[in-house]
């Protein structure tokens, strides 16, 4: 029962701007990110490879998470089903987002990567995720 999905909370540690594919030059301001995803077959996979630094670049995520500036900090993970958009509509309502970042087959929103403040850990908590913190080789 690895699969469904999950949320990365991610710190910017300091200004940047990365070309991100086909979305061109993307300006992240230092703070803390979270990003939406999910993997139906096994989100430990999923976000070892999220971690990862050294990986070939494929979604728009693997842009900004290569960066040594970047740390994935905290996971938290909705057990069982696909409930990505649901999620990042609630987000939209609530947090400034980066238009078009790795939302392409979704209908409702535009992002599944938005700008949060402090708050973010009990909103999450509030939608039903779960949270772990593990160690992640490679993230340092």
């Amino acid at each position: 029962m690895d699969k469904g999905t999950y949320i990365l909370k991610i710190k910017v540690k300091k200004n940047l701007k990365i070309s991100v594919g086909s979305l061109g030059e993307v300006n992240f301001k230092l703070g803390t990110y979270v990003y939406i995803g999910s993997a139906m077959n096994s989100i430990s996979k999923r976000v070892q490879r999220h971690v990862k630094k050294n990986k070939k670049v494929h979604w728009h995520l693997d842009y900004l998470t290569i960066s040594p500036y970047v740390e994935i900090e905290k996971v938290y993970a909705f057990y069982g089903s696909r409930v990505e958009e649901e999620i990042s509509m609630k987000f939209s309502k609530r947090y400034d987002s980066v238009k078009n970042f790795g939302a392409s087959d979704m209908k409702s929103v535009n992002s599944n990567l938005y700008f949060v403040n402090d708050d973010m850990d009990e909103f999450v908590e509030s939608l039903g995720g779960v949270s772990f913190e593990t160690f992640f080789p490679g993230n340092s």
